[in-house]
């Protein structure tokens, strides 16, 4: 017997998704019964990638400025009808890694966390009448930090495990969850762009592993499942490291 569709019926909002962990999540979703829009930046050719994936509809939008975002919100409900997952990954990538923490990190951290506070509260309306009203919060990749970033990177989990938490107290009684998941060093087309100048982070991201490895989008998107799917109904208001183990260089 074929395994039951795990969010059959319902209706996902995907950032960042024309290439990445935005698209793996997408394509992982459809995948398990959802139907899916996929929303990434104005030249990002979204509308083409997704046009012959069944499930999966693409939406150029701007996602860096927060006061686009209630539009967004609702061009999503015209074409979804109505909203119950909704995976935040904006793509705020600095011009080069970011060392220590200061004014260009806290710029950053603002940053995500106005767009990720205005996405929620503009859905929360929709998600209140889910049946299984779900938030996933994605942190930046480990590129985004320098080799020598590990406390700046360490402030940004930090800065993002407290706005999940918030999210889950103040949705948790309308049987919303609200979590976040950390990837590590996953190969995007970002990271990779990254790693072909810096060769040492690349080999510092590899050594600092358990796994020995760089990580895939799919890996982050496997672990998003779980988060918007009923096994984890439970679970809320908590963050999930997708790193493939972290240890000392």
């Amino acid at each position: 017997m074929a395994e039951p569709l795990r969010l059959y019926g319902l209706n996902a909002l995907v950032t960042s998704a024309a290439n990445g962990i935005g698209e793996a999540v997408a394509r992982t979703l459809v995948k398990h019964g959802a139907t899916v829009l996929a929303v990434d930046g104005l030249n990002s050719g979204v509308e083409q990638h997704f046009s012959s994936v069944r499930g999966i509809n693409g939406l150029a939008a701007e996602l860096r400025d927060a006061g686009r975002i209630p539009a967004l919100i609702e061009a999503a409900v015209e074409q979804l009808g109505t909203i119950d997952i909704v995976i935040n990954e904006f793509p705020l990538q600095p011009e080069t890694p970011i060392g220590e923490p200061g004014p260009a990190l806290d710029q950053l951290l603002e940053t995500r966390a106005e767009l990720i506070m205005t996405m929620c509260r503009g859905v929360l309306p929709y998600l209140k009448k889910s049946p299984a009203g779900r938030i996933v919060n994605v942190g930046f990749l480990r590129n985004i930090f320098s080799a020598n970033g590990a406390d700046a990177c360490a402030q940004a989990e930090t800065d993002l495990a407290g706005i999940t938490r918030a999210l889950a107290a103040e949705t948790g009684s309308f049987g919303i969850t609200a979590n976040y998941v950390q990837p590590g060093a996953i190969m995007t087309a970002a990271s990779r762009e990254v790693f072909r100048k810096d060769k040492t982070l690349r080999d510092y991201c590899i050594s600092s592993s358990a796994a020995k490895r760089l990580g895939e989008p799919v890996d982050v998107a496997k672990v998003v499942l779980f988060l918007t799917s009923d096994d984890a109904v439970f679970v809320s208001g908590t963050g999930i490291a997708v790193d493939g183990g972290r240890i000392d260089a």
